[in-house]
């Protein structure tokens, strides 16, 4: 059962928020502050599983809210403009609504966080003493679990966790993006952003800032566009 927090000052907005979330199961409490100050106390001192926050806010930005906690829950930007989506990345915000919120969208976003909270409480890892060619093995409780390079797509990184995105599953393994990068192999995977590693073989096209993979849209941050450019022209 999860406990949820909304921050916005539209009264409107928390309102159709917390409606959609009386849909859902597993939701215990829901919290809703209209002031990021008053929001910015309560986290500062009580657990949430999931925080909703808007970006555009009179008192401070989201962004600006963000940063100010140590430990935030896990986040879910909701802002009526598309330019700040990137930026909810570096923040470590596990997905990016873009206002009016439809429940269609809102309910896949849940279900995002859901699935990594519960991926993340298996207490998964990568044993690093067992770097092969073509795997590597990933512990998951009392499992082992042998993993194909060749079945990746890409890993987003979020804090101290990755989540390694297959075919089949997606698996949240316990440490940052720099230290997976360094056990996955080079001539296979590329980083494209601060927290994105993808699969050069598995990228389907590029647009101006983003590399779409299946269905994700992946940013390319700034300092990596070189590095992308030149695996994809070595490929």
């Amino acid at each position: 059962m999860l406990q949820v927090v909304i921050v916005d000052d539209e009264p409107l907005a928390l309102e159709v928020l917390e409606g959609y979330l009386k849909k859902m199961e597993h939701i215990q409490s829901v919290t809703l502050f209209s002031k990021a100050r008053d929001a910015l106390a309560y986290l500062q001192n009580q657990k949430a599983d999931i925080l909703f926050l808007d970006i555009e806010m009179p008192e401070m930005t989201g962004i600006e809210f963000l940063e100010k906690l140590t430990d935030p829950p896990l986040t879910i930007f909701t802002t009526a403009y598309r330019t700040y989506a990137f930026e909810g990345f570096e923040l470590g915000v596990i997905d990016f609504l873009l206002k009016p919120i439809s429940y269609g969208r809102f309910s896949a976003a849940i279900v995002k966080a859901i699935d990594f909270l519960s991926l993340k409480i298996q207490g998964t890892q990568v044993d690093s003493g067992e770097l092969m060619p073509d795997f590597i093995f990933v512990k998951s409780g009392v499992k082992r679990i042998k993993l194909h390079f060749n079945e990746v797509s890409h890993i987003q990184g979020l804090k101290d966790y990755a989540i390694i995105h297959t075919a089949k599953e997606k698996i949240v393994i316990k440490g940052s993006i720099k230290m997976v990068q360094e056990m996955f192999p080079s001539s296979l995977f590329v980083r494209v952003h601060k927290s994105f590693l993808v699969v050069k073989k598995a990228i389907n096209r590029i647009e101006r800032n983003r590399i779409i993979i299946g269905c994700y849209q992946i940013p390319i941050g700034r300092n990596y566009r070189e590095e992308v450019e030149k695996s994809i022209r070595m490929n």
